[in-house]
């Protein structure tokens, strides 16, 4: 690229990026909302000045929303446990497949170890939490410098800064990201960035220290099946006082994983559960504002005095021991009646917070208050699990799930810490086993052995007709039996 041409490359990013965000904008009026109701003061999204923490009395919607984020990180990515296995395809033969499966076995365990010893597990719990809130998260998958305990960096990016485009495909793979940084910041990261030196030049300024906006672009690029990801980072303003190009590469994958909880037709983002909410979560928090304002006007009650020249009723206090004067033979102070009771509060209350907890899954995915459960209700609640969960666990499968491991494989395969192993479908296949997946893999089992006992009832022939060797491996393949455990 010519030198001369910089400019006018930073210039059309930023003219991009605008357009983008211009047809984000009728989203983030939802997002402020969203936000407000179960975490406010999370996002800059706030308008200035505002205060909503201060506007909210109710908090179901904020602990079921928490208890949603962590049921998914149990659910899908359990920290510190096997949720993803590689396994050999359908191409290989079957001595092929027995040599491979101890391989892709140690490779899998190689990047386990990788994302346990990384902070894979509190990034990925903060980015559940942007999922569930506003439907739509992202996570930046970075290398990690040489020498860290792992090859992994992590970083859920907040919904404000993430501006995304659908590709063909219908992927989100063109990702914008504005971030803010301080000088100090921006010279870690681009040492020979043209910051300018007056105070004008920062963006935006944060608890007195000036920032500069920086905004990445990251977008498929190549043809003829060498297809790759071309990344930009652009000054918004640089010394000249316009836009400066200050770093540019590529990457084999997409370091932004963006995905959603569930998408409409013809949107681009996501939709969350919280969305689905909002009016019971807006209308239970009205509904306790009330009923604090009523339980302070049952306590202090409304009162009426005779303005007989003695008593003043701006010096009264409602106190215990408290000696009120009155004129001799008024009235002095009596208490005002209320017009009525607000019982009926509470049944609307308790209404509110079950349907809340029912969109927000609470009741399904939450802890079991049952001190004892048969087989059968275990059995129940886990096939309702993967009946709500379905189609978002696709989704989620397709959209963090597969690009996760796929861009940590391609890293370690750099680094020379795994072999040249890629993930095809044909060769090598994805095995998940979260504890999501292995629902779906024990109904598959229990229909097997329900066969199995069924030839076997039916005598000698039927159940020479079973592979009793084949069975068994193809069990522990459903179940995450370790290779090495199967002759």
């Amino acid at each position: 690229m010519a030198p001369h041409d910089s400019p006018d490359r930073a210039e059309r990013l930023l003219r991009r990026f605008a357009a983008a965000k211009s047809r984000r904008g009728p989203w983030e009026t939802h997002w402020r909302d969203c936000f407000e109701q179960v975490m406010p003061h999370r996002t800059r999204l706030d308008a200035p000045g505002t205060a909503s923490a201060g506007r909210l009395f109710d908090g179901t919607a904020p602990d079921a929303v928490e208890q949603l984020a962590a049921s998914l990180v149990a659910e899908l990515t359990p920290p510190w446990s096997r949720w993803f296995g590689l396994a050999p395809g359908p191409d290989l033969a079957p001595e092929e497949a027995a040599a491979a499966a101890p391989l892709l076995d140690r490779a899998a365990d190689t990047l386990q170890r990788h994302f346990d010893r990384s902070n894979f597990a509190t990034e990925m719990q903060q980015a559940y939490l942007d999922l569930v809130t506003a439907g739509t998260a992202s996570l930046l998958f970075e290398e990690a410098q040489p020498g860290e305990p792992s090859a992994f960096r992590f970083t859920a990016v907040p919904i404000e800064e993430v501006v995304l485009e659908e590709g063909p495909s219908g992927a989100l793979d063109r990702t914008f990201r504005r971030a803010l940084l301080t000088a100090a910041q921006v010279r870690a990261r681009f040492p020979d960035a043209p910051l300018p030196t007056d105070e004008d030049g920062a963006a935006e300024s944060d608890a007195g220290e000036a920032r500069h906006a920086v905004v990445e672009s990251v977008e498929p690029a190549g043809a003829g099946g060498l297809s790759f990801y071309v990344w930009c980072a652009v000054l918004e303003r640089s010394a000249d006082g316009g836009p400066a190009l200050l770093a540019e590469g590529h990457f084999a994958d997409q370091p932004f994983l963006n995905f959603r909880w569930l998408k409409a037709p013809g949107e681009v983002y996501g939709r969350s559960p919280v969305m689905k909410a909002l009016p019971d979560i807006r209308t239970a928090n009205k509904v306790v504002e009330l009923i604090l304002k009523n339980a302070s006007i049952a306590v202090a009650g409304i009162w009426q005095a005779d303005d007989d020249g003695v008593l003043n009723p701006a010096t009264v206090r409602l106190v215990p021991g408290a000696i009120i004067p009155k004129a001799q033979g008024s009235a002095g102070l009596t208490p005002l009646a209320a017009p009525g009771r607000f019982d009926v509060s509470q049944l609307v209350l308790d209404d509110l917070r079950a349907r809340i907890r029912h969109a927000l899954l609470v009741d399904r995915l939450g802890q079991v208050t049952q001190p004892r459960m048969t087989a059968t209700e275990v059995l129940e609640r886990a096939a309702e699990m993967a009946r709500v969960l379905g189609a978002t666990y696709g989704r989620l499968q397709s959209e963090l799930l597969s690009p996760l491991v796929t861009r940590g494989l391609a890293i370690l395969r750099r680094r020379g810490e795994v072999p040249d192993l890629t993930i095809d479908g044909r060769t090598v296949t994805l095995d998940y086993r979260s504890p999501l997946a292995l629902i779906q893999a024990e109904a598959e089992v229990r229909a097997t052995l329900t066969w199995l006992d069924a030839t076997r009832s039916l005598g000698p022939d039927a159940a020479a007709t079973v592979d009793e060797a084949a069975a068994a491996r193809w069990i522990g393949r459903r179940l995450g039996v370790p290779a090495e455990l199967m002759r």
